[in-house]
């Protein structure tokens, strides 16, 4: 009987337990079908609309292709500098001096003097609310040196980021020929700054900021609006015509990002960027299909101790899509069938993917338990059981791939 020490193994694609989930997923409703989602439309020259929790795009025009930002890349320069505090490299009190060339600096300023000192907090806040040039070359001078350092320093920063299509030329977006970034790279960038320097972010929402007494105000058009905009920049060159990044936490906790570039006034800036957000909480939501440690399907087991073995995901699985991809959401779990034991509780024995629309996420499974092996007398017992029986499956039985 030496074949009943090797079982009959094949790769199953089952139907599993997700069935509970999909029934409280598709409980819910939209107002547009996907179709009428699939409508949308802008006369952006490029666009993107990003759910901040999943991180996944709800709408691409053009989304990789290089264009020039303008003031938007100062996101970079607010990031390395948030950063740098976040490491303790530099701190919010800690005073910078004002050169001559940051001094002279054209086109939106803070208006510092040369020869000043000022402080990292207000420099922070010249380049956020007033989006001052000059402020942003202080900053830049003061980390690396040179503007032209520090720009080299902004684009390895950028890669190590996942910004694989920005290169930058100096701190401020003043107009370069090789001075680009990507309406995907601003919207993972914009991610960044608000995931990682959660302290800091609500620099991005103050209404205006004062110094050498000049009041400026804030350039984000839809800023304390009823959309719950709270951030994040805006940008305008006549080469780069007017953009804007920004992001909007609803009453339900939804966070949206959009990013909008080539636009012609200020505005169809705020029209658009108005319209492709209240679009995007209208069309689409994030909800939770399975909890960390959710078990979704038991797994047939040979020579163990048990006869089935719970197959379980170790981590929340939360998409965001429109009602109609959650409609048409396809769950397959494969695994190898049956289990060899022993099992060791966490030891990772097949895959659960996902696919809605267009997406398609796989998913690690994992043993919930553990399965002791057989021996002697039991093992024999055990391999003309499953001859002549097969595995002992749960209702929802696997299906043959």
């Amino acid at each position: 009987m030496e074949h009943t020490e090797t079982p009959p193994i094949a790769v199953r694609t089952a139907r599993c337990l997700l069935a509970v989930a999909l029934a409280v997923v598709l409980s819910g409703g939209f107002a547009l079908s996907q179709a009428q989602a699939q409508s949308y439309q802008t006369p952006a020259k490029s666009a993107v609309l990003l759910d901040y929790e999943t991180n996944t795009p709800l709408f691409e025009k053009s989304p990789h292709k290089p264009l020039p930002p303008a003031s938007l890349s100062k996101l970079a320069t607010i990031y390395y500098t948030l950063r740098a505090i976040k490491r303790g490299q530099v701190g919010l009190e800690d005073e910078f001096t004002v050169s001559e060339k940051a001094w002279r600096m054209g086109g939106s300023k803070m208006f510092v003097e040369v020869g000043k000192k000022v402080s990292v907090e207000n420099l922070l806040r010249g380049v956020i609310v007033s989006s001052g040039n000059d402020s942003s070359v202080v900053l830049a001078e003061n980390f690396v040196g040179s503007e032209e350092s520090f720009a080299r320093v902004l684009t390895e920063m950028g890669r190590e980021l996942g910004l694989k299509n920005s290169t930058f030329r100096n701190a401020t977006g003043w107009p370069h020929p090789q001075h680009m970034m990507t309406a995907s790279d601003i919207a993972s960038l914009s991610r960044h700054i608000i995931h990682d320097f959660p302290e800091q972010y609500p620099m991005f929402a103050e209404r205006s900021f004062t110094w050498s007494d000049i009041t400026q105000n804030n350039r984000n058009p839809l800023l304390g609006g009823e959309l719950g905009v709270d951030g994040l920049k805006t940008g305008h060159t006549e080469a780069a015509g007017y953009g804007l990044a920004t992001s909007a936490k609803n009453q339900d906790g939804t966070r949206l990002i959009a990013v909008l570039l080539g636009l012609t006034s200020t505005a169809q800036r705020r029209q658009e960027a108005e319209r492709i957000l209240r679009w995007g909480f209208r069309n689409f939501t994030t909800r939770t299909l399975l909890q960390a440690g959710d078990t979704i399907h038991q797994a047939g087991v040979w020579h163990g101790d048990a006869s089935l073995v719970p197959l379980v995901v170790r981590q929340e699985v939360r998409f965001a899509a429109s009602h109609d991809d959650f409609q048409g959401m396809k769950a397959k779990l494969r695994y190898t069938d049956p289990i060899v034991a022993p099992i060791r509780e966490g030891q990772e024995v097949g895959v659960l993917t996902l696919t809605l629309g267009k997406r398609q996420e796989d998913i690690p499974v994992y043993a919930g338990s553990a399965v002791e092996e057989l021996g002697g007398i039991a093992r024999i017992a055990s391999s003309l059981r499953y001859l002549l029986f097969g595995a002992e499956t749960p209702a929802v039985a696997s299906e043959g791939s």
